[in-house]
């Protein structure tokens, strides 16, 4: 069996906002914006740095329960220090710092509509 991402899927009620958020913060590109009929967008396409995430707001005719947010999403950290003192200055509340068993650093804090997200030390 062969697995890959596909992407990650973000709900917001101000798809703009946490597209510019992840833009503008975690250097994310955004790769396309979704119109509708009358051509207002409605979702945007993301890479974050390789990974694919799909920001919108609630889908039209799901049936499955929505809701907003995303558990939460990974990130290795080359310069690990300035990233999380640009975080900690962008506002974002920090959940929890903490060393992993293999002596690296991580630092989970909230983005927007509260999808936690974390910074990892690479090695």
């Amino acid at each position: 069996m062969s697995y890959k991402l596909n992407h990650l899927h973000m709900k917001s009620p101000d798809p703009q906002k946490t597209a510019r958020w992840y833009v503008d913060y975690l250097g994310a590109k955004v790769v396309a914006e979704n119109r509708n009929a009358e051509g207002r967008i409605t979702s945007y396409r993301l890479d974050l740095h390789g990974v694919p995430v799909n920001v919108t707001g609630l889908v039209e005719g799901q049936k499955l329960e929505q809701h907003w947010g995303l558990e939460h999403v990974a990130i290795d950290a080359g310069d690990f220090e300035a990233e999380v003192a640009r975080i900690k200055g962008s506002g974002a509340k920090v959940l929890e710092e903490r060393l992993l068993p293999d002596g690296r650093r991580v630092c989970f804090f909230e983005g927007p509509e509260g999808v936690r997200l974390e910074f990892m030390e690479m090695r």
